[in-house]
């Protein structure tokens, strides 16, 4: 996240919309979504807005019916507009920069996409592994539409998935000893599934359905070159920081090696008491934004002693307490690659998830998968366990991303089950 890019971006394909137009109608997808998190926001109302009687309240203050309602605070929760913490719903970072801050809105709008099969339920009557294949094999379709600049016949689409999930049993069957798999899902219920698919990414504004055919829509088109691509929207230059606010500061210098960021932050502090500095900084550490948690704790390690007592207090809050506790280690002389023994499992569990947060809001998808290996667990069931205990408002988020951008298919559907579980509050 701290690396500049060594290559220009690659530019979009030709009759790709510009940015501002594709946030444009991300924001009218989730424009429902929007507006139940802003009515939560309002309400502070402690209890999850889609469970009665809440959602009967929302339903009735925004003209919508309970089922909408439900539909959209879904859709509000995988897009990071709102977060649940304990039993109590909070605004989150993208919400409040809806209206101003485009990349914000297409990484949210992303965010759902890669969550499709999260918020269209896949048929009560299909095994399954069946679905699992099915998910794994949606991107080769994907591709496919995208490659077509225009729209696909459904049996084109089902012959591709019926190529591709006999591919992927093949690749699993060069397992030496593995269990070999089932037989292959007869036509009807890939057909079904297909359709339960592409009905999933209509839902999220990906696509567009025909009379028996498919068609991307340009936010879709969008997002499958951006996958294809490994990129992500690009930020605001860093440069002349002295003048603003903590939050754009750590915003501008998200992108710039740590010793240019640290000139910066020492240019920002110095045009500054002291000790309203720090109170900015932890106020920006307390956001939704996880990158800029991190990136405000590296400012404060350019305060120093100065910033010690208010760290410190700041260890007592669930958010900051690891980043407090390694400030503090550093602080009193440890080596930054030693600190992290100061944490708990529990909160270097949080601490992953919150980085994993970052990563996947502002990082490359290559950067989420290198994140994996970070993880104190030795074994992906074991870390995926203890994430899921940890009780971070942002794990959903952060496993479907991962399982989007993870090679290894094994590995992504076993995370993306973990996230499924998680979002549906099962074991």
């Amino acid at each position: 996240m701290t690396t500049r890019r060594t290559r220009p971006a690659p530019r979009p394909p030709e009759g790709t919309p510009p940015p501002a137009e594709l946030a444009r109608q991300a924001r009218s997808v989730l424009a429902d979504a929007v507006r139940i998190a802003r009515w939560a926001a309002v309400e502070r109302d402690p209890r999850d807005p889609a469970a009665a009687p809440a959602h009967e309240r929302a339903a009735a203050a925004l003209d919508l019916t309970p089922a909408q309602v439900r539909a959209g605070w879904d859709r509000a929760r995988l897009a990071g507009l709102v977060e649940l913490h304990g039993d109590t719903a909070r605004p989150g970072w993208r919400l409040r920069a809806w209206d101003r801050d485009d990349s914000a809105v297409l990484r949210g709008w992303v965010a759902l996409f890669d969550a499709w099969s999260l918020v269209h339920p896949a048929p009560d009557d299909v095994a399954p592994a069946s679905v699992a294949e099915v998910v794994e094999a949606v991107p080769q379709v994907l591709s496919l539409l995208q490659l077509s600049a225009g729209p696909v016949l459904v049996p084109a689409l089902l012959d591709l998935l019926q190529q591709r999930v006999a591919e992927l049993r093949e690749e699993r069957c060069e397992v030496p000893d593995g269990p070999r798999p089932g037989p292959l899902p007869g036509p009807y219920s890939l057909a079904r599934l297909l359709d339960w698919a592409l009905e999933g990414l209509a839902a999220v504004g990906a696509l567009t359905l025909g009379e028996g055919q498919a068609t991307l829509t340009p936010l879709g088109n969008w997002a499958v070159w951006v996958k294809l691509e490994q990129i992500c929207v690009a930020a605001q230059s860093p440069a002349g920081h002295i003048e603003q606010s903590a939050e754009d500061m750590l915003r501008g210098c998200a992108r710039l090696t740590p010793g240019p960021a640290r000139a910066e932050y020492r240019a920002w502090l110095a045009a500054r008491p002291v000790r309203s500095a720090v109170t900015e900084l932890l106020t920006v550490a307390r956001g939704q934004d996880a990158l800029l948690r991190g990136l405000a704790f590296e400012a404060l390690r350019v305060v120093g002693a100065p910033a010690e007592a208010a760290v410190r207090a700041a260890a007592e809050e669930v958010f900051l307490r690891p980043y407090a506790l390694l400030w503090l280690a550093e602080h009193e002389g440890a080596d930054p690659d030693e600190a992290t023994d100061v944490l708990t499992r529990e909160e270097s569990t949080w601490l992953w998830v919150d980085t994993a947060a970052a990563v996947a809001d502002h990082g490359e998808s290559t950067l989420l998968v290198r994140h994996l290996e970070s993880a104190v667990q030795g074994t992906v069931p074991a870390l995926l366990d203890e994430v899921r205990a940890v009780g971070h408002p942002r794990t959903v988020q952060v496993l479907v991303a991962l399982a989007a951008a993870h090679p290894d298919p094994a590995l992504a559907k076993a995370v993306r089950r973990a996230a499924f579980q998680v979002h549906t509050g099962g074991a």
